[in-house]
């Protein structure tokens, strides 16, 4: 439940003990957007950055980033209170373990993941939520008048941060979904639909095996290349509608031996009221794009339409699981 609450503990009516009240809860949760806007801010203006050497003051921080030191004074009183930054004394901010994940370039940064939240265009499509929910249609294009591909397409700038933002995923995340697999009897392994490559790129570094590869451009709608020993698709599925979905996979099918694989890491949306990041990322699908993210019973059914058999399913972290799927015959 939002927030940590179990209603099965309490009385009919109240609330746990020393849990805050429903209201005091409800407050919370509505101004969570602008902690997010907060965020936004400071990722865009390179804050964790500029006190990863230490606390400097507010009036040093606004000069360096170009922003109102008043104003930026009171985005990071705000982050500070979220445990983001920390007021070490009136107007002095230091960094925290939060603030860090906001530095560029770190192993765990999500700072381009944040400049992602901050696109205008996004962002006004999710607060348009209602829009999708009332009629089934992302809000996207019905506010831009465009899909939101066809925007990165026209827009090279805000490509870059999304692109950015996936490579960061990518290599943190996904990556370590993949690895929990044992791929050592993989001789050639395509990922399909992989962006900058950055995912692969980290498997065939880890493997020691980065000058053997090959990048080819194409479209899966299509066709895929034949004769892999594993596919790949990482955060591919969840953009597409279920008859979209079908058709890539039964291009992925064609394109299978009889004993290759295909590895789908996606979000896996567990039944019931157990809180999972899928189940927010969904309504940034539902906002933005004509798929959505799935169960494990609906990627079954879908595998089973395209010729394919879901083999094996592991849940490896809140935000990402691995699929694996076979040949039906």
């Amino acid at each position: 439940m939002p927030g940590g609450l179990d209603p099965s503990a309490a009385p009919e009516g109240g609330t746990t003990k020393n849990a805050p009240a429903p209201h005091v809860e409800m407050m919370r949760m509505l101004h969570a957007p602008l902690i997010t806007q907060a965020l936004v801010v400071a990722a865009e203006l390179g804050i964790a950055d500029l006190v990863a050497d230490g606390p400097r003051p507010v009036r040093d921080l606004a000069e360096e980033a170009g922003a109102d030191p008043d104003a930026l004074y009171r985005v990071l009183r705000a982050l500070a209170g979220a445990g983001v930054f920390c007021e070490v004394s009136p107007g002095t901010f230091a960094s925290t373990p939060l603030a860090d994940t906001l530095r560029s370039g770190g192993e765990h940064s999500l700072r381009d993941w944040a400049r992602l939240w901050g696109l205008p265009e996004r962002h006004a499509a999710i607060g348009a939520l209602l829009h999708s929910v009332c009629t089934g249609t992302p809000a996207f294009e019905h506010l831009h008048g465009t899909s939101w591909w066809s925007q990165l397409a026209a827009r090279p700038d805000q490509a870059a941060i999304f692109d950015a933002a996936m490579g960061d995923l990518a290599r943190r995340l996904h990556a370590a979904t993949v690895e929990a697999y044992d791929l050592s009897a993989t001789g050639h392994l395509i990922d399909v639909g992989g962006g900058r490559g950055h995912l692969v790129a980290a498997l065939l570094d880890k493997a020691g095996v980065a000058d053997r590869a090959e990048l080819a451009s194409g479209d899966f709608f299509t066709a895929v290349p034949a004769g892999a020993d594993a596919y790949l698709m990482s955060m591919i599925l969840h953009d597409w509608n279920d008859i979209q979905v079908v058709a890539i996979l039964a291009n992925v099918r064609q394109a299978m031996g009889p004993h290759s694989e295909l590895l789908v890491v996606d979000a896996i949306v567990p039944e019931g009221n157990d809180p999972h990041d899928g189940k927010l990322r969904d309504l940034i699908m539902l906002a933005l794009h004509p798929g959505r993210e799935r169960t494990e019973a609906e990627f079954a059914e879908l595998f089973s339409r395209a010729g394919l058999r879901l083999r094996e399913v592991r849940e490896v972290a809140a935000s990402t699981g691995l699929l694996v799927a076979v040949p039906a015959d």
